[in-house]
């Protein structure tokens, strides 16, 4: 842990002073060596939060981005008597988990319904391949395009997300931010990784990615417009995901006895012909796939 309480005040671990876990009151030790960040733990094995993990560089820079009251929040369920600590929870109720470690699909989808109105930050840097994998889609190298441009350069409709993303967090009920800076050590000449990358939860099968920039994501964390903007941003998203959805169920329409055929709800100049030709290279692109 970050901060203990020492004599009622929220403080970081320095050697030799003592103090006490916020969250259940017991005593824990200033820990203060070479090799690992400054650090409290409790005086027993007792864990008092299941889900707490151990914290990188990585993970303390992360939330020294935010004031410290919003640091290591307890956050409490009156109808289940639940207890956690939020990495951060902002003035407005928004949580902010910084993701390292492994999680199970079982264990994200308990915090997520937990905390609710949450957002993920994920070190996209601690398997050596998530990043180059994910480059790879981001640059269309693949025999499919993944990344489709959209109306705002910054936002992409992205096919086959699982070819470029982690898939432990693919089916993610919030908002799930991949930082693949890491601790900045490694070499970035293209400086894709000062970016950071928001995989939105899919709808209908569905996915988009925002490219943004690290001040625009703390900005509107800290001034609270972030849930508002993801609230709407993922209604606009459905809405448009029906009325795509109503027009592919109706691939042929029937005017004056002439049949029109239509590909993704776009009249097809070719007819049928240029209808045939799309069809078979969607299921040659969907056998590869399986391959």
């Amino acid at each position: 842990m970050k901060f203990a309480l020492v004599e009622g005040v929220k403080s970081e671990a320095l050697k030799g002073i003592k103090g006490s876990c916020q969250s259940c009151g017991s005593e824990l030790i200033a820990k203060c060596g070479v090799h690992k960040i400054n650090h409290w733990a409790h005086k027993s094995k007792r864990v008092c939060d299941s889900w707490w993990e151990p914290e990188t560089e990585w993970h303390r820079s992360w939330k020294n981005n935010f004031p410290v009251e919003w640091q290591e929040f307890i956050q409490f369920d009156n109808q289940t008597k639940e207890k956690h600590i939020a990495d951060v929870r902002t003035e407005n109720g928004l949580v902010i988990e910084f993701q390292h470690s492994h999680i199970t699909p079982q264990e994200r989808n308990l915090r997520e319904k937990f905390y609710k109105n949450m957002v993920w930050v994920v070190d996209g840097t601690r398997l050596k391949r998530d990043y180059p994998r994910f480059l790879k889609g981001r640059n269309n190298c693949y025999e499919n395009t993944i990344f489709y441009h959209t109306d705002n350069p910054k936002i992409f409709d992205v096919n086959f997300v699982d070819w470029c993303f982690p898939p432990a967090w693919l089916e993610s009920t919030v908002p799930v931010i991949f930082d693949f800076l890491g601790d900045g050590t490694i070499h970035d000449p293209e400086r894709m990784r000062n970016t950071l990358y928001c995989l939105f939860p899919q709808v209908g099968g569905h996915a988009r990615v925002a490219e943004i920039s690290r001040k625009a994501f703390i900005n509107s964390t800290t001034n609270g417009e972030w849930t508002e903007r993801v609230e709407k941003f993922i209604n606009d998203f459905r809405k448009q995901n029906e009325i795509t959805r109503k027009v592919h169920n109706q691939t042929t329409s029937h005017s004056s006895n002439k049949v029109t055929y239509s590909w993704n709800g776009i009249p097809l100049i070719g007819g049928y012909k240029e209808y045939n030709k799309r069809f078979s290279a969607s299921q040659k692109s969907n056998g590869k796939r399986r391959r």
